[in-house]
C-alpha cells in the first residue's frame, strides 16, 4: 500500500514538474508545496526526480540553441549569397550606364554635325545691316513726289504754248524747265549735287539686301533644312521650342524655307532662332567628352 501510494505520488509529482520546451520558457511550477514532501518522505524518488530535472535543463537549452542555429545558417547564407550577387549587380549596372552614356554621346555627336553650319551664319546679312528706315524712305518719296510734280508743270506751260493758250515765250521757257528738270532726275547728273540717295535707289537697295539675305539662308539651310535638324537642340536651349518659331521650323521640313522669306521681319526671326541655336550649339559642345 505505501509502495502503491509512494508510486501514485511520484507520478503526480513527475507530472508536474517543470518541463523546458525548445523555442519558449519554462512551464512555472504548479505543485511546488507537494514536492518537497515527496522529498522528505522518500529520497531516492526525489533524487531520480531531480535528476530529470538537471537532465531535462542542458536538453531544453542545447534544443533551444539548436532551433536558433537554422535561422543564423539561413541569415548567413543570404548574406552570402547577396554579397555574391552585389558584384555582379554593380557590374551590370556599370554596363548599363556605359551603354546609355555612349548613345548619348553619339546623339550629341550627331547633333553637332547636323548643326554645325550655324557657325556658318552671317550676322551682317541676316540682319539687313544698312536698311533704309521708314523716315529715309519717306523723304525720297517727297523728293521724288516734287520732282514729278515740276517736270508735269512745266510740261503742262510747254503744251499750252502749243495750242496757243500760253505766249511763245513762256512755252519756250517751260520746255526749257521741263528739260532741266529732266536732268536733274538723271542719276549722274543728281550725283553732282547731292547725294541723297532717289527713291528707287532706296527700293532697289532693300531689294538687294533681301535677295542677299534670302540667298545666305538658302546657304544654311542646304538640302535638308538646317533649322529642322537644329529643332533637337531645344533640349540645351528651350527658347527654340517656342511657338513663334514654328511656322520656320514646317517651311524648313518641307525645303521651302528661303523662298517664303519676303520681309524684313521674316529674316529678323530666322536671326533670332539662329542666335538662340548658336547659344545651345555651345552648351551643347560643353556635354561632349
Amino acid at each position: 500500500m505505501a509502495d502503491s501510494t509512494l508510486k501514485n505520488r511520484d507520478t503526480e509529482h513527475s507530472v508536474q514538474e517543470p518541463v523546458l520546451r525548445p523555442g519558449r520558457p519554462a512551464d512555472p511550477d504548479l505543485g511546488g508545496s507537494s514536492v518537497p514532501a515527496v522529498k522528505g518522505q522518500a529520497g531516492t524518488p526525489s533524487h531520480s526526480s531531480g535528476q530529470s530535472v538537471v537532465e531535462g535543463g542542458p536538453g531544453a537549452q542545447q534544443g533551444e540553441a539548436g532551433s536558433g542555429n537554422p535561422d543564423s545558417e539561413s541569415q548567413t547564407t543570404t548574406e552570402t549569397s547577396d554579397s555574391t550577387d552585389s558584384p555582379d549587380a554593380s557590374a551590370e549596372q556599370d554596363e548599363v550606364e556605359r551603354r546609355y552614356a555612349e548613345s548619348y554621346q553619339r546623339r550629341l555627336r550627331r547633333l553637332l554635325r547636323q548643326c554645325e553650319r550655324v557657325n556658318l551664319m552671317d550676322f551682317n546679312l541676316l540682319s539687313l545691316s544698312g536698311w533704309p528706315d521708314s523716315y529715309t524712305l519717306s523723304a525720297a518719296r517727297r523728293r521724288r513726289d516734287s520732282w514729278l510734280l515740276s517736270a508735269t508743270v512745266a510740261a503742262l506751260v510747254f503744251l499750252s504754248g502749243l495750242t496757243g493758250m500760253v505766249p511763245a515765250w513762256l512755252a519756250g521757257g517751260g520746255f526749257g524747265a521741263f528739260v532741266v528738270i529732266l536732268l536733274l532726275g538723271v542719276p549722274f547728273v543728281r550725283r553732282l549735287y547731292t547725294s541723297n540717295p532717289s527713291y528707287l535707289d532706296l527700293v532697289f537697295y532693300r531689294q538687294q539686301l533681301i535677295r542677299d539675305a534670302r540667298r545666305h539662308v538658302a546657304h544654311l539651310e542646304g538640302e535638308l533644312g538646317l533649322i529642322w535638324q537644329c529643332n533637337e537642340l531645344s533640349e540645351f536651349n528651350p527658347a527654340l521650342a517656342a511657338p513663334r518659331f514654328s511656322t520656320l521650323r514646317h517651311l524648313s521640313e518641307q525645303r521651302r524655307l528661303a523662298p517664303s522669306l519676303t520681309r524684313r521681319e521674316h529674316f529678323r526671326l530666322y536671326l533670332i532662332f539662329m542666335l538662340e541655336a548658336e547659344k545651345a550649339l555651345r552648351a551643347h559642345a560643353g556635354c561632349l567628352f
